[in-house]
């Protein structure tokens, strides 16, 4: 305790740092110099930037955080090796899911909504690589190639720049794109995922099959769900929402309360069986996510597919962006639930296939993009997004 307490004190109190929106999540980024060494002792920095454990109001008031898992991350972004710039790597970042009510800080995933932000900060703060090659004159923007450690994979972020006096500046206020969930326009920040299969497990179906079945009890009674356990950007349990509304004994036009904590707890035995058959742990809630999916109301044209999203246990008002990500390589991966729902509905539109799908979730729709070879891999996921920088100082822990 005494040597954790002594590397703890060489670390600044307050911490450098930026609070920036990505996406629909906000989050403090912080340059890894500034933290120990050691990531043995970055959990209480980050406890007590967030506020954390606030057991009983899970409002996390001592810190930056805002009670809600999409208002608790952290990034952490630092210089690549030698060999990682040699491989064409600009910048590194870890990712940390913070608990609210608890003190778990979860480094098993990663999140796309705060992933859009990792470019712009490494220019920002001058951390990263910033190649010519990677900037174009014409369209005046940059791509910078990032590596995700949670993950071991490689995210692609392009946004729009203007020259400076030392390289380029990010450029976040032009009126080119919007996200639902976010007030106004902003500029146009696309996210890449490259590679996005197997992020967790090392496969893209973890099982092996596109379709699988989970029985659990509810209310007594023993009912079998569908299940799609699909591992892209991050590893997410998909079922559908008739068969839940049918293991609830709802009528087929009831609406389910996802609110509701009869509702939550089926979803999470659900995540729970679905992570065992992953081969990842049941008890960590940051992953896999779970999603319900449904058929677009009939006069809803603009949908493909409608996601009801959870996240660290309970619904997300829109839906965190891997988990969409994930969805939209789902939608091309033959006979996942996903695949079945998004062919049915351009069938009867008759609409062409796509790479892109158009998903409904809580908050609006948003884009998702897939491309996969001959093979069947999966070359690539893309959603446009975008950021705000918040503040830049100081945060104390």
């Amino acid at each position: 305790m005494a040597s954790q307490l002594l590397r703890l004190t060489r670390s600044p109190n307050p911490m450098p740092a930026s609070f920036l929106r990505g996406g629909t999540s906000k989050g403090i980024f912080i340059n890894r110099a500034a933290l120990p060494e050691d990531r043995v002792h970055w959990d209480p920095i980050f406890l007590g930037m967030m506020g954390s454990p606030d057991l009983e109001h899970g409002r996390q008031l001592n810190g930056m955080g805002g009670g809600i898992s999409s208002l608790s991350k952290i990034c952490v972004v630092e210089r690549p090796t030698q060999a990682q710039a040699d491989e064409g790597i600009d910048v590194v970042y870890t990712f940390a899911q913070v608990g609210i009510r608890d003190s778990c800080i979860d480094y098993s995933g990663n999140c796309g909504n705060l992933s859009s932000m990792i470019g712009v900060f490494s220019v920002d703060e001058g951390i990263g690589l910033l190649r010519s090659e990677r900037l174009d004159p014409h369209r005046m923007t940059a791509t910078i190639r990032s590596l995700n450690t949670n993950t071991n994979k490689v995210v692609e972020t392009t946004f729009p720049t203007v020259a400076a006096l030392q390289g380029v500046t990010p450029v976040l206020d032009l009126q080119q794109a919007s996200v639902a969930g976010v007030p106004g326009r902003a500029s146009q920040i696309i996210l890449d995922f490259v590679s996005p299969g197997g992020a967790r497990t090392g496969k893209l179906l973890p099982t092996g099959n596109a379709l699988d079945h989970i029985d659990i009890e509810v209310s007594g009674n023993s009912c079998r769900f569908r299940v799609s356990l699909v591992d892209a950007t991050n590893p997410t349990v998909f079922i559908t929402s008739e068969d839940l509304r049918s293991a609830l004994q709802l009528d087929a036009n009831q609406p389910i309360d996802f609110h509701n904590d009869d509702v939550r707890n089926v979803m999470e035995s659900i995540r729970q069986r679905g992570a065992m058959l992953m081969g990842l742990d049941p008890t960590a809630q940051a992953q896999p996510n779970i999603a319900a999916l449904s058929f677009p109301q009939a006069d809803d044209t603009d949908a493909d597919i409608v996601t009801q999203a959870f996240s660290m246990g309970v619904l997300h008002k829109a839906v965190p962006m891997t988990v969409g990500l994930c969805l939209g390589v789902a939608s091309g991966v033959e006979n996942t639930l996903a695949y079945d729902i998004v062919r049915h509905v351009r069938q009867h539109r008759r609409e062409e296939a796509s790479d892109l799908i158009t998903m409904r979730h809580a908050g609006g729709t948003v884009d998702v993009g897939s491309k996969f070879d001959a093979q069947g891999n999966v070359l690539s996921a893309r959603v446009v997004r975008t950021g705000r920088r918040l503040m830049k100082g100081v945060v104390w822990w």
